[in-house]
């Protein structure tokens, strides 16, 4: 029986192991090239039925292999096709010059390629094994083919696209399809590369998938089979304390909408009680709103101290329209160690003194989530953030590590990191979730999770993942309102 590989993501140096490790078992790695050619010839002609010819680009390695197969099995069903190399055709080793020679077609020097109407490139140049600036002579044929309006089916990723890190490197590509093998690449997920790739299709070209595994990292693709079995379904004996109370901080008057949105979402998503803590100028505007959810005064840390040893509190969530501040520090820390969602004004609280907060939350269980979009990103972690030779996905590893946390580096490509090196990267969200208000709802359902007992990844994992699909519920046109309120639709499904 197969192991399942659907969510695993291999970087490109792990499925050049895997091709490897492949060859050693003693399957050809000539029939690995000649399955992955084939099957991009049979998308081809699938996806492009009328196309008038298809100009296949070699590049200088396995991927310009894949292409001349590509070419030929194109050929061999009687499209028209011609084929343009790059660089010095006869340095080509290995399986790629055997498929070259196995290609009856004469290839052509690839500046002598002119995009014609009818067109349809099939771009195996580089793949995703790209790690530094496409040449001159490629980004001026990306320009010319794009100009032209002619589509592109990519090999493996999208020439131009860092496998890696999903960044241009100098230019790219822009495909209307993508054939990788055996998984994705981070490429294929993360942002800009992911809106170059057009429709991704994964094929299988038979390496066993007991090697996939051995030479997998961490990385993942968040789906729920990653952590559906911890989300807790509420049984017969269920009582509200047992799924829960979450508690959100509010900000002053004027400024208590945000932690509203967070409750919402918070009794929606399953947390048994919440409670919006405010303070004392902040209790009519939040009492004029909320019903199902409780409001509790909090004028000081003193207030805070004894509402804290005297009230059945499980998680916290403070942070959205907060302020930032002392205050919001102070606060912070006064919860020692306990299951926290800081989100918003709580992460730049901490910009200059965040010691403070490793510090509190240093060693043992991760209790702390911080889900910071870029600029956030960059007050609290402004070492990782400048650093350009990292991709998102080792900047929020690294990140988790140095603060103990799990980590939401937010964007429409959301990657939720564990200081154990584990990384999930979110593909669900839908365009209209970029709504005022969409992140304070983010943080309500992470920490009605963290309520309900989840585990700090987990519980921030499945959070992303159903803010995706609670949106795609609400509907384009929504708002953070719609969003809460559907915040927990998705959740008996999983359970």
């Amino acid at each position: 029986m197969k192991q399942e590989i659907s969510n695993l993501i291999l970087t490109p140096t792990e499925m050049a192991a895997a091709d490897a490790s492949s060859a050693q078992s003693g399957i050809p790695s000539l029939d690995l090239m000649e399955r992955a050619g084939r099957a991009v010839a049979a998308s081809a002609l699938r996806h492009f039925p009328g196309a008038r010819r298809f100009a296949v680009l070699c590049g200088p390695g396995n991927n310009g292999g894949d292409g001349y197969v590509t070419a030929r099995a194109l050929s061999e069903a009687g499209a028209k096709v011609v084929v343009h190399y790059l660089w010095d055709v006869n340095a080509l080793k290995g399986d790629a010059k055997r498929a070259l020679e196995l290609c009856p077609l004469p290839p052509q020097r690839l500046e002598l390629y002119e995009p014609a109407r009818g067109d349809v490139v099939v771009d195996a140049l580089f793949g995703a094994g790209l790690a530094r600036e496409v040449p001159e002579t490629i980004v001026n044929l990306i320009g010319r083919v794009e100009q032209a309006g002619v589509p592109v089916l990519a090999v493996d990723l999208p020439s131009g696209v860092c496998g890696r890190r999903g960044t241009v490197l100098g230019a790219a590509f822009r495909a209307s399809h993508t054939v990788t093998f055996m998984t994705r690449k981070p490429g294929h997920l993360l942002l800009p590369g992911r809106s170059l790739c057009g429709d991704i299709e994964v094929f299988d070209i038979g390496i066993p998938h007991r090697i996939i595994h051995s030479v997998a990292g961490q990385t993942r693709e968040n789906t729920p089979n990653l952590w559906r079995n911890l989300i807790p379904t509420p049984g017969e004996e269920t009582h509200k304390y047992r799924r829960g109370h979450l508690a959100v901080f509010s900000g002053p008057a004027g400024k208590t909408g945000a932690a509203r949105l967070s409750a919402t979402a918070g009794l929606h998503a399953g947390a048994g009680l919440v409670t919006v803590a405010a303070p004392p100028d902040a209790m009519a505007d939040n009492s004029a709103h909320l019903t199902a959810v409780m409001l509790h005064e909090i004028n000081d840390m003193g207030a805070l101290r004894d509402w804290l040893e005297s009230a059945k509190l499980s998680a916290f969530v403070l942070g959205p329209g907060f302020g930032v501040g002392k205050k919001a520090r102070d606060f912070v820390l006064a919860l020692d160690g306990r299951p926290l969602v800081l989100d918003a004004d709580g992460i730049t609280s901490f910009r200059d003194h965040r010691a403070l907060l490793f510090d509190a939350y240093a060693g043992g269980a991760t209790q702390l989530v911080l889900t910071p979009h870029e600029g956030e990103f960059g007050r609290l972690f402004p070492e990782l953030a400048e650093d350009a030779e990292l991709g998102k996905v080792e900047k929020a590893v690294a990140a988790a590590k140095l603060a103990n946390a799990a980590i939401v580096y937010k964007g429409a490509d959301t990657v939720i990191a564990t200081p154990d090196g584990r990384a999930f990267i979110n593909g669900n969200a839908p365009p209209w979730l970029a709504t005022a208000g969409s992140g304070d709802v983010l943080a309500g359902m992470i920490g009605a999770l963290l309520a309900q007992g989840v585990p700090a990844f987990e519980a921030a994992a499945a959070g992303v993942y159903l803010h995706g699909e609670a949106a795609r519920r609400a509907g384009p046109g929504m708002t953070a309102e719609d969003l809460a309120k559907a915040a927990g639709a998705k959740l008996a499904p999983l359970g």
